[in-house]
């Protein structure tokens, strides 16, 4: 007769995420997850197959989070650059850990096609939604029309993985908000 589940999945799932987040992949043993998740070892590998799988899988569910809180903050702009201050505080405001996307792109994508994929999708994402703010605020009359939507949108998401990288050092958040701030204004009639 097979065992019920003794542990919500999803709660456990967001530790893994968070374990992975602040310690990275390779850093990050299965004993740590183990320990930090708060299941057995067999339960891991039962409901979430090896390391790998568990690590993608909190990967997504990290990527859906972020993904959710910046949809709605932009939703709620009443500019377009009102918008984009909010992506660039949130980039800046998440916790000290950075982004867990640029991290592991950072750790893994030259070495594992998964996360390559994964990385290079959310990017091209990134720049997709940055594209159509900008083109909101050059139709509006915030921004300047002198430079392409897309090409404006490219520089502002190596901007954003600058901040998220640099958010994991000692650099203050002031700093890091007047890079944001001039970076907008780049943008401004």
């Amino acid at each position: 007769m097979a065992r019920s589940k003794e542990f919500e999945e999803s709660a456990v799932l967001e530790k893994a995420m968070r374990l992975f987040w602040e310690q990275g992949y390779e850093k990050t043993s299965m004993t740590d997850l183990v320990e930090n998740m708060g299941i057995h070892r067999r339960s891991l590998y039962d409901t979430f197959g090896d390391k790998h799988t568990l690590f993608l899988r909190a990967y997504n569910r990290y990527v859906d989070k972020v993904n959710a809180s910046i949809t709605g903050g932009v939703k709620r702009s009443k500019s377009a650059a009102e918008a984009l201050k909010f992506i660039s505080d949130f980039m800046i405001s998440e916790e000290e850990a950075g982004c867990l996307i640029v991290n592991s792109a950072v750790e893994l994508a030259a070495r594992d096609a998964d996360v390559d994929t994964k990385s290079t999708v959310c990017f091209t994402e990134t720049e997709q939604l940055l594209k159509e703010i900008i083109v909101w605020g050059q139709q509006n009359g915030e921004f300047t029309t002198d430079y392409d939507a897309g090409e404006m949108a490219e520089y502002l998401h190596n901007v954003l993985v600058g901040l998220r990288a640099m958010a994991r050092t000692s650099i203050t958040k002031e700093k890091l908000h007047r890079i944001t701030d001039i970076s907008i204004k780049l943008l401004e009639k």
